[in-house]
Parts: structure tokens; C-alpha cells; sequence
């Protein structure tokens, strides 16, 4: 027990504070003990000096008389007092002539008695001595007494003289003896020490027992909450934190304690529910996961893993998963366990149900405290689903070959940055002439002409429909084709898929029937182009009538006339070869180009070529054109003969409505307007005819319907225009408005630059 507290703190700090306090009182109590006894002893002996000088005096007088009686009287008269033992007066030959004692008179006193050996113990004794060497101590029957001996010196009054025989150069006549008893100052220092000694052990005691209360609350029991708050906290029992009234250095410490504590708590607790989050992720991770011993045999799992093979029973995974009776030839367990690192493979084993599963697993090593593996973690990905789907997809993919080259059009997988060729079809050579193998890996701009490639570089990556556009094909035929454009992603990248649908035959068909309708639209115009050609031909008749007779009556033509009439000759031939080049350039067969075109323009150029047909039947054109329309992608020429129907029509419906009456000068009008909004250009060619009746709204764009007189139209002008327009991926519709007659609103997408 003792050797148990022998090793406590607070034992620890007793003994070392008691010790250091006990040394300390005792080191100042003596030295307050020693300091007093030799400053009363030092008192003493002055007192006992000052009394031997004072007897010396008071028997000088008698001595110099010579007076024995005087000098024995003085000595026993002095020696009355309690605490004088003895006055003696010794002469130079140590015998004591004079004593308050009768019986030491004439005594001779041995020089190696205590009142004579201090001097006689040198060879030659000093002629003076200090007090301390004079006095002496001693005890007798239990009593403490001090003596002092007192130099008698030789003085005027002792030598020389008749009376006395002492010579001159004596120093030392003899010596005063003197005893006092120092019984009462003794029993005064023993009262004295006892105390002190006293009052020492009370202060030691009292101040060691405060010191024991003070650490015994102070330091001792703090700690001992501390230490077992420790304990508990240590033994996993709940934190209380520890209630201390105190500021100091244990208070500090009680307080970093408890935040300690907290902080320990707050970070068992978050270890805890780290524990079971793990514990909860391993129990419910969607993978199958189990832990497999040295011996192969199953030790842990989660539910997944019993889910899908039931409960391990001890037995080995290769019976569990695989139902066999010996471990498997590759076993990515036994590689774990061979090289200590982790491995992964695909296989396949049968579920508790008895169903083929397959799933992908990897294996890590699980080492002890030592490094030394002791077990491998399985966890295995059931890759069931993705196998059905696996083998779905290859037939799948198989059927979507099948498809993709059964297409009848040539359909092209693009890369959608740079427009390489990346997959197609079959009919691409069927169309193209190109087998598979030699155009993949080529630009689809390769179809293009050269001169088109830049147009339809950035066509072809922003718009979903694009033609009829003229392609190359390997031999160099040029053929038409309508492109339609879908973004999608092909083997993880960015494509487009290109379906190119032939158009050459249709277009050629189209372009028979628009050259049908060009050459009839000729035949109408042939009056109206006669007489604009008669005028300028009418002019230059005159000019070369009058130069002829001006020839033949040899007469001279003024420099201004002639000049005047060359620049007639010039300006009217111009017209005519204008008429006629705009006659022949509709009428030929156009090459079809699909670029930017000016909507603005291609009116322009149909209005000037059909103006003198309206000019002879007195109808006006009002314009309200947009001058910052935007282009549109499609053919000029195509569009042109889309106007010429629009005002054909137009001509045709305010003539039958006017027929059977005079007209005002307003009546007869044609509005051409354009506008565009933040998709779309708009057109709208308007009349002052009878407008279109409800009842053939729905067929007015069929082929070959007609509201004209027999032998008046075709029926085609209008689909004509209604696929050219299609075409180009624009609307055409036609309405009535208030106050006019027909309407019609064309519409085409454009893109801002």
C-alpha cells in the first residue's frame, strides 16, 4: 500500500514540499537559536569584562595603599552577589593572594588549569590577550559558570617608589579571577531554544497540513476525476465532462480535457458511423462482394452475394459459384494469393436458382497486422443484363446493316467536324460508282464540284435539308441529288448521317415540263416581244433613211447629228439585244446550282422580262422590297420561272375580271413585296383579280388543275412552282385578302453569316 501512494503525484510533492519545508524551519529556527545564545553570551561575557574592570577599580585605591584588609573587604563585599562565585587575585607566580574563598588564599594554581593554560600553553606567553582567550566555561555539580581572567597591569602608581618593589619595566603585576554563575541566562537559552523548537514544529505542522488540503482539493482530487473520467472514457462508456470551480492550471486542464473529450467523442461517434456506413455500404453495394480464406472457403459476404448464390454454408467459393467439385484452372483468387496484388477476369457460373449468370470480378489481397495475406476480397459485377444485351445488339447490329444497305438511296456517316466519310452503304457504288472500301476515309466534298466545295462546307454542318444539288459521280457524270442531314453519334463521335436520295430523273421531268411552260410562255409573249423589238428596229429604219438620202444627194451630216444618231443606232440596238438574250437565256435549258440568291433580284429580272405583258394590258406594279433581305439557298433560274407563274397568273386572273368592264386606273394593279423575320424570307405577290374560291383552295397546287378556258393553261404553273419551292425547303400558300384578290405568300429559311 505504502509503496502503491509512494509513487502518486501528490505523495510525490508532500514529501518533497514537507521535507524541504521541515529542513527549512529547522535551518531557521537554529540559526535563530545559535545567533541568540551567542549574542547573550556574548552580553554575558561584556558584563562579566565591564564587572572585572569595575572591581580593578574599585580595588586600586586599596592596593596602592597596600591595604590588605581594604582589598579583602572590597572582595568580599563585591562577591555577595547571587551569581558571583569567586573574585581571586593571582600574582605573577600563580599563587592567589586574595579570594572571596578563605581556603584558596596562598593556593598556588597549576598553569595547566583552565584559568592558566590559555596563556601558558605558548612558549612565550602574550603580554595582552583577546576577551575571548581570557574567558572560559565550565560546570560544576550541573551548574554553568564563566570566568574571565583580568591583566593586573603595572602603572605610575606602582613603581617606582620607596613603598614598592615592583621595578619599571613590569608590565604585568598580576591577575583579576572572576566567576560569575550563568545558571539563569542558561535556563533562560534552553527556555528559549525549547520554544523556538516548539513553535517550529507548530508552523511545520500547520503549514504542511495546509499545504496537504490545499493539493488534496486542489490538485490531488481534481486529478483523480480527471484520471478516472480517463478511464471511463477509455473503457468505451460514455463522456461526462468533469465540473471544476477552479481557474488555475488544473482548471486549464480540466477544460482541455473536456474539449479533448468532445472532440474525441465527436470523432468515436463520426468513426462509428463511418463504421456503419461502411458496414451498410458492404452489406448493400449493388456488386457482389465475399471474402475468401487461404482455403478458398467463403468466411464473409453481403446480401447481394447470397441473393444471387444463397448462404455459403462453409463451403468453397468455387462450389458456390460455379458448382464444381475442385478449384477452377485460372482462378484469379489464386494469383491474389500467389502474387499478393490484385487481379481481375469475366466469368460465368450458375445462380442458387440454377440460371446462367456471368459477371466480371476482381480480387484484392487482405494482409494481417504483419503484412502476411490471410484472405482475398472478391467483388464481382453481375454482367448478366449486359451480355443479353450484348448478344441483342449483335443482332441488332446485324439487322441494322441489313437495313442500312438495303436502303435504296445512298445514305453517308460523316464525321461532323471535318466531313469524312466513316460508313455507307451498298447503293453508294450503285450511285456514286466509289466501292465502300475506296471512298471511306474521303471528304464528302469530293461529290461536290470543286468550285461549290466552300459553299456546301458550311451548308452541310447547319442545315438539316439541302437540294436539289448537283453531285459528281466517279466517271465524272454529274447527277442531282436531295440531301437530308441528321446529327447523331456514331462509335462515341460527333457524325452526321447523310441520306442522298436521286433526283436527276424527277428534275429532268421537272425541267421538260418548265421548258414546256418557258416556250409557251414564249408564245404568249411572242406579240409583246415584237413590238418591243419593232420600236428600236422603227428607229434605226428612220436613222439609216435619213443617212441614205443624205448618201445619195451627196449632202454632209453635221458632227452633232451624226453623233447623235450613232448613240441612237447604239442605245436601241443594246435594247434589242438585251430582249433577245433575255428570251433565249429563259428559254434554254439551265444547269441547276444551288447557291446564295438575292430575292430582290430574281423578281427584278422576272418582272423585266414580263413588263412589256402587262404594260400592254395597262396593269401596274406597285413594289415595297426590302433592300437588306437576306440570301436564300436555291437556284436562280428555278426561282425566276416561279415569278414569271406568280405574274402570269396574276395577269391572267385581273384580265378575267376586268373583261366585261372599264376599269379605273387603280383597278388593275399587281403588288410584289419582300420582308424578312429572324428565320425566314418573306414574298408576297398579290392582284386585283377575283381572288381564288374556297372550293379549289385545297387542289389549286395539284398537277394539270386549271381554272383557265381550254387551251388557255396547263394546270401546271402552279406545282411546277409549288416543287421548286419545296425544293428549297420554303412554303408556298395562297389566300385572299380584303379589298384584292389572290394572294400568294412564298416563305424560305436563311441563315445569318
Amino acid at each position: 500500500m505504502f509503496k502503491k501512494y509512494r509513487q502518486t503525484l501528490i505523495m510525490k510533492m508532500l514529501l518533497s514540499g514537507g521535507i524541504t519545508l521541515l529542513l527549512s524551519v529547522l535551518l531557521w529556527t537554529s540559526f535563530n537559536v545559535i545567533f541568540f545564545k551567542k549574542n547573550v553570551t556574548d552580553n554575558i561575557q561584556s558584563d562579566i569584562a565591564m564587572l572585572s574592570d569595575t572591581v580593578l577599580l574599585s580595588l586600586h585605591h586599596a592596593m596602592m595603599l597596600d591595604s590588605k584588609e581594604f582589598i579583602q573587604n572590597d572582595i568580599n563585599n563585591i562577591s555577595r552577589q547571587g551569581e558571583i562565585k569567586s573574585i581571586r587575585v593571582i600574582n605573577k607566580m600563580g599563587q592567589i593572594i586574595y579570594s572571596n574563598d578563605p581556603d584558596e588564599i596562598n593556593h598556588v594554581i597549576e598553569t595547566s588549569s583552565p584559568p592558566c593554560w590559555n596563556c601558558h600553553k605558548h612558549k612565550n606567553p602574550p603580554a595582552t590577550m583577546s576577551l575571548d582567550q581570557r574567558t572560559r566555561l565550565k560546570t560544576v555539580n550541573g551548574k554553568k559558570y564563566m570566568g574571565i581572567i583580568t591583566p593586573i597591569p603595572n602603572s605610575k602608581g606602582c613603581a617606582p617608589g620607596p613603598c614598592h618593589v615592583h621595578a619599571v619595566d613590569e608590565k604585568l603585576l598580576g591577575l583579576l579571577d572572576l566567576e560569575i554563575s550563568t545558571e539563569k541566562k542558561s535556563s533562560m537559552l534552553d527556555t528559549f531554544e525549547t520554544a523556538n523548537f516548539g513553535i517550529a514544529i507548530v508552523v511545520f505542522i500547520a503549514t504542511f497540513g495546509a499545504l496537504f488540503v490545499f493539493a488534496y482539493n486542489f490538485i490531488f482530487k481534481p486529478l483523480r476525476k480527471i484520471i478516472k473520467s480517463t478511464r471511463e472514457f477509455g473503457a468505451a462508456q460514455d463522456f461526462i465532462e468533469i465540473r471544476l470551480d477552479q481557474t488555475d492550471e488544473i482548471g486549464t486542464l480540466a477544460d482541455a480535457f473536456n474539449m479533448m473529450g468532445r472532440q474525441v467523442q465527436e470523432k468515436h461517434r463520426a468513426l462509428l458511423e463511418q463504421k456503419e456506413e461502411y458496414r451498410d455500404l458492404f452489406d448493400n453495394v449493388p456488386c457482389l462482394v465475399s471474402v475468401v480464406d487461404l482455403n478458398f472457403r467463403v468466411i464473409r459476404h453481403n446480401k447481394a452475394y447470397e441473393k444471387h448464390f444463397g448462404k455459403p454454408r462453409g463451403r468453397q467459393c468455387y462450389q458456390i459459384n460455379k458448382d464444381r467439385d475442385r478449384k477452377c484452372d485460372e482462378c484469379p483468387v489464386e494469383r491474389t494469393f500467389f502474387d499478393l496484388t490484385p487481379h481481375m477476369s469475366e466469368e460465368s457460373g450458375l445462380s442458387k436458382d440454377g440460371k446462367n449468370i456471368h459477371w466480371i470480378v476482381y480480387t484484392s489481397p487482405i494482409k494481417d497486422r504483419n503484412g502476411k495475406i490471410v484472405a482475398a476480397m472478391e467483388m464481382m459485377l453481375d454482367i448478366t443484363r449486359r451480355k443479353e444485351l450484348e448478344e441483342s445488339l449483335a443482332a441488332s447490329e446485324q439487322r441494322y446493316h441489313a437495313i442500312f444497305d438495303s436502303i435504296p438511296g445512298a445514305v453517308f456517316v460523316l464525321d461532323a467536324d471535318d466531313l469524312s466519310i466513316l460508313n455507307c452503304n451498298d447503293p453508294v457504288e450503285e450511285i456514286y460508282g466509289y466501292p465502300r472500301k475506296e471512298i471511306l476515309g474521303n471528304s464528302f466534298l469530293l461529290l461536290f464540284r470543286e468550285e461549290e466545295r466552300a459553299d456546301y462546307d458550311h451548308l452541310l454542318k447547319v442545315r438539316h435539308e439541302i437540294g436539289p444539288c448537283s453531285h459528281v459521280t466517279k466517271s465524272g457524270t454529274s447527277i442531282y441529288a436531295m440531301l437530308r442531314i441528321s446529327p447523331a453519334e456514331f462509335e462515341n463521335n460527333r457524325t452526321l448521317i447523310i441520306t442522298c436520295s436521286d433526283v436527276t430523273k424527277k428534275l429532268e421531268a421537272e425541267q421538260q415540263l418548265i421548258q414546256a411552260s418557258k416556250m409557251g410562255t414564249l408564245g404568249e409573249m411572242a406579240s409583246g416581244v415584237a413590238h418591243e423589238l419593232n420600236q428600236p428596229l422603227a428607229i434605226l429604219k428612220t436613222i439609216s433613211n435619213l443617212l441614205m438620202r443624205k448618201v445619195s444627194r451627196n449632202q454632209q451630216v453635221e458632227p452633232k447629228i451624226l453623233r447623235e444618231m450613232a448613240e441612237g443606232i447604239d442605245t436601241h440596238v443594246n435594247r434589242a439585244s438585251k430582249i433577245i438574250d433575255h428570251m433565249r437565256e429563259f428559254g434554254r435549258k439551265s444547269e441547276i446550282k444551288t447557291m446564295p440568291v438575292q430575292v430582290n433580284d430574281v423578281l427584278r429580272r422576272g418582272f423585266d422580262f414580263f413588263s412589256r405583258q402587262l404594260t400592254l394590258r395597262n396593269i401596274h406594279v406597285e413594289w415595297n422590297l426590302n433592300s437588306h433581305l437576306p440570301q436564300v439557298m436555291a437556284d436562280a433560274n428555278r426561282l425566276e420561272q416561279v415569278v414569271i407563274n406568280l405574274l402570269i397568273n396574276a395577269r391572267d386572273a385581273i384580265e378575267d375580271r376586268w373583261k366585261n368592264s372599264v376599269p379605273l386606273a387603280d383597278d388593275k394593279k399587281i403588288f410584289i413585296s419582300t420582308d424578312f423575320t429572324d428565320e425566314h424570307v418573306i414574298i408576297k405577290v398579290c392582284d386585283t383579280g377575283p381572288g381564288i374560291p374556297d372550293s379549289i383552295q385545297g387542289r389549286l397546287f395539284e398537277p394539270f388543275f386549271t381554272t383557265k378556258d381550254v387551251g388557255k393553261g396547263t394546270g401546271l404553273g402552279l406545282s411546277i412552282s409549288y416543287g421548286i419551292i419545296k425544293d428549297y425547303n420554303g412554303v408556298i400558300k395562297a389566300s385572299n385578302e380584303p379589298d384584292h384578290g389572290a394572294c400568294f405568300t412564298i416563305t424560305f429559311p436563311y441563315e445569318l453569316p
